[in-house]
């Protein structure tokens, strides 16, 4: 049995976390999700953080309405070849104005998580929730039954 590189997630967000609520859920996901991997959640400001500089070799993943929607299965095969290629998982969540427009062309993948529109606290706690997912269907963790 080869063991699984080690994987670090970042999941980034433009705009303030105003809803504590929901907010609180992500954490809490990611918490959860850094028993199987490094995880990182912070605001950015597009304007002052250079996020292709900063993780060259990363999957840069942009949460777009219009991205290509995934089943929670085809998610947990993109992380798990990343864990596989040692490759780290970047996941970014636009503001009320959206994604940068020059940042989208350069995404490996513009992800849609629903055809409908959610607050983005409430986007952020369910991308953090696929990752968990994620992370506990390939050890085989009963959570997701």
């Amino acid at each position: 049995m080869h063991s699984k590189k080690y994987l670090k997630v970042f999941l980034y967000y433009i705009g303030k976390a105003r809803d504590t609520h929901a907010n609180g859920m992500a954490v809490e996901f990611l918490k959860r999700s850094s028993r199987y991997a490094a995880c990182e959640m912070r605001e950015i400001d597009p304007a002052r953080f250079a996020l292709f500089d900063r993780h060259p070799s990363a999957r840069r993943i942009l949460l777009d309405p219009a991205g290509k929607a995934f089943d929670s299965a085809r998610f947990v095969k993109l992380v798990s070849d990343a864990q596989d290629s040692g490759q780290d998982l970047v996941f970014l969540v636009g503001g009320h104005d959206g994604l940068p427009p020059e940042w989208k062309p350069r995404a490996e993948l513009l992800l849609s998580l629903s055809p409908m529109t959610f607050p983005h606290e409430l986007a952020r706690a369910m991308l953090a929730e696929q990752i968990y997912r994620a992370f506990t269907t390939l050890r085989g963790h009963p959570y997701p039954r």
